[in-house]
C-alpha cells in the first residue's frame, strides 16, 4: 500500500493540473467575451456616429418641408379669403 503522503501529493498534483486546465478555459472564454464586447461597442459607436451625422440633415430637411407647407397653407388661406369676400 502506498504511503499516505505520496497519495496526498499525487492528489494535490492532479488538483493543480485540473485547476490549471480550468483557468485556461476561463481565460479563453473571457478573451472571447472581451472580443465580442469590443465588436458590439464598435458597431454601436458606428450607429451612433451615423445618427449624429444624419440628424442635422434631417433637421434641415424638416425645416425646408415645413416652410414649404406653411407657404402652401398661406396660399390656400388667401384663396379661401378671396372666395369668401366675393360671396
Amino acid at each position: 500500500m502506498a504511503e499516505p503522503e505520496n497519495r496526498t501529493l499525487r492528489l494535490l498534483r492532479e488538483i493543480r493540473s485540473a485547476i490549471g486546465a480550468l483557468d485556461n478555459k476561463l481565460d479563453d472564454k473571457i478573451t472571447a467575451l472581451d472580443n465580442k464586447t469590443d465588436r458590439n461597442h464598435e458597431a454601436l459607436q458606428k450607429r451612433i456616429d451615423s445618427l449624429r451625422q444624419a440628424m442635422p440633415g434631417e433637421s434641415v430637411l424638416g425645416r425646408y418641408a415645413t416652410a414649404e407647407f406653411d407657404k402652401r397653407l398661406s396660399a390656400l388661406e388667401q384663396r379661401v379669403s378671396a372666395l369668401e369676400s366675393r360671396g
